[in-house]
This record gives structure tokens, sequence and C-alpha cells, in this order.
């Protein structure tokens, strides 16, 4: 039989209470100075720990005060029960957030200081984030009497029509996992679609990935249409790239000449412009004889995809201005035009008359 409840059992729960609210401010505080010195550490996890211990042990020490202080009281069992499970169900879901937080956290800081995936993508995140809450939302309601074996078991029986009406979603999902572990695109690389799209790689999350062009607009794939189409990745394997300039000279120059003044040029850019490649060897390639020019292939090295307007824009400044101070010829384009003029004497005969013409094609 319960007793009466007093004004000595109202204090006695009072101070514990309070105990309990005092020593979650008081945890907090430690938590916080903790976290100052975690920050000064070159590990990111422990910010991580620490931040979300933040939560929990200040939680944790204000359940136990609340379970203290209904202990002392005189309640009855039924009210002991609801109160003492209401307080676990507390305590668990502030576990769950908290341990969701955590692990979403580390696999945060693992993928950014992996070279396989970046700290931009949110899909294993996601994916992390949601797995811990099922969990958690499972021993809730394990706690509060509710059998999930049941539940278990519709779930898996519903998830056949569910998976059947978000295919589509769940076609990106997979894709998007499958894209992130083959390796074949990463959040910071620079690719371009068979479709036209072009762009550096933002992020790939549970259902598209997103592409920011250099006109700066976003351009939002799917996962499983970018998994499906023809692509070129410009950063792997390696982020240095090639850049090929046609030019142009003259039949009567000196090809050694030319080549000599050429790799200077070549030289002088890639150590002075932004973006390219200092150790770049200098390439100059002779192909072709043209109408009215020998023609070149000029090899340069860039560090990065979008350098390359740079450096070509420098590289044909520097190249014309010294080419005229050589005195080496870009000869435009010329074409020879045959002009027949006749004249009929009533005989039907025509005496053709040709001139040619020269026509510079600028």
């Amino acid at each position: 039989m319960t007793r009466t409840l007093t004004v000595d059992d109202c204090l006695v729960a009072g101070i514990i209470l309070v105990a309990g609210l005092l020593a979650a401010f008081l945890l907090r505080l430690l938590l916080r100075w903790l976290g100052g010195h975690a920050t000064k550490t070159r590990w990111s996890g422990d910010d991580v720990i620490v931040d979300a211990l933040r939560s929990l042990v200040p939680w944790s020490a204000f359940v136990g005060g609340a379970a203290a202080a209904a202990a002392a009281l005189p309640l009855t069992r039924t009210v002991h029960h609801h109160v003492n499970q209401s307080l676990t169900v507390l305590l668990i879901l502030v576990a769950t957030i908290t341990a969701a937080r955590v692990i979403a956290g580390l696999v945060r800081t693992v993928t950014q200081s992996r070279a396989g995936v970046a700290g931009s993508v949110t899909i294993f995140v996601n994916i992390t984030r949601v797995s811990v809450l099922a969990l958690g939302c499972l021993v809730i309601l394990q706690t509060l009497g509710i059998p999930i074996a049941p539940l278990v078991t519709a779930l898996g029986v519903g998830g056949l029509a569910v998976a059947l009406a978000l295919q589509d979603t769940l076609a990106n999902l997979f894709a998007g996992i499958h894209i992130l572990a083959s390796k074949t695109v990463q959040p910071g690389d620079y690719i371009r679609l068979s479709s036209g799209e072009e762009g550096y790689v933002v992020d790939i999350n549970w259902r598209q990935t997103t592409i920011k062009s250099l006109s700066n607009n976003l351009v939002i794939i799917p996962n499983g249409q970018l998994a499906g189409t023809n692509m070129t990745n410009f950063n792997q394997p390696e982020q240095d790239m090639t850049l090929l300039v046609q030019v142009g000279v003259a039949y009567d120059s000196d090809l050694e000449h030319v080549e000599r003044v050429t790799n200077e040029v070549i030289a002088e850019t890639m150590k002075e412009v932004e973006g390219a490649v200092p150790d770049h060897e200098p390439a100059v390639r002779f192909h072709t004889f043209g109408d009215s020019r020998i023609g070149m292939t000029v090899i340069l090295g860039v560090g990065e995809f979008s350098d390359q307007y740079r450096i070509k824009h420098e590289f044909i400044k520097r190249l014309h201005r010294r080419y005229r101070a050589e005195g080496i010829h870009i000869p435009a384009p010329r074409r020879t035009v045959t002009l027949q003029s006749g004249a009929a004497g009533g005989t039907g005969l025509e005496i053709p008359h040709q001139r040619e013409v020269p026509i510079d094609v600028r």
C-alpha cells in the first residue's frame, strides 16, 4: 500500500532533481572545455565525439536525477513504471540522435581523409544516419512493449511494393553507391558527358549528382543517367593534362629556328603563367604541308582543366609577339581564282582568256 505524499518527500525529490540539473550543467561546461582542446588536435574525429557528448551526457545526468527523484516519491507501482519507461524512452531517443550524429560525423571524417571519396559526398552520411535512427526507433518500440517481429515482417512484405513504386529512386541510390565505390567520379572532378553537359562535380547524394559548370550554373543529373552514359573524366587518372595548340608558319621559314623559338616561348609560359606545369618538357611537332603553310602542333602542360583557357590565351600572345620579333611569318590562307572570258562572233566559237587573280582569305 502506498503511503501519503508528504512535504519531506517533495523536498527530497526536488533536491535530487536540482542535483541532476546541476550535474548536467557542470558536465556541459566540462565538455565545452574538452571541446576547446579537441579543436587543437589534428584528428577531427575527437571534435565530433566531444560535440555529440555535449548532448548525451547532460541529458543522461538529468534523466538520472529525474529517475532518482521519482524513486524518492511514494508513487504507485503503475505510475512508477510509466515514469521510468518514459525516462528510458527519452534517454534512448537522445542516445540514438547522439549516436547518429557521432557515426555520421565519423563517416564524414573518414571520407574527407580518403582519396576515393570526398567530404562533400552526402550519400554515405545520409545512409548511416537513417540506419542508426531506424535501429533506435526499433529499440524504443521494444522498450514500450510493442513487439517488433511482426512489424519487421510487415515491413519486409511491404518493402516489395515500395521497391516497385520507388524503383527509379532506388536505381539512382544504388547507382550513386556504385559510382562512389568504383571511384570513377569524385567530387571536385571535371567531367564531360556525351550529351554535352560538363563541369565540376559538386556533390553525389542519394538521388542525383550536382555539376557546376564554368558559367557558374548547376546541372542536376540523376545518378542512374550518369552511370549509364559515356563520360570523360579530366581528373582521372591524373589531374595534369596536355593542351594542343595548332600553329602554322610560312614555307620559307627556317624550321629549326621556328622550333627553337617556339620551345623557348613554351618554357617561358610554363614557368610564368599560373596553372601551368613548370616541369613540362616543351614539345613541337610538325605534321602537315598545308595549302599556304607548314602546320605544327604545340603541346602544353596544364595543371587543371579550367586553366587551359588562360594558358592558351597567354601562349598565343607571347608566341605572336616573339614571331614578329624573330621575323617568322604566319601566312594567311591564299586561293587562286581563274576567270574565263570569251567572245562570240556569230560563228559560235569562243576564244577563252584566262587571268589568275590571287585573293587573300582572311
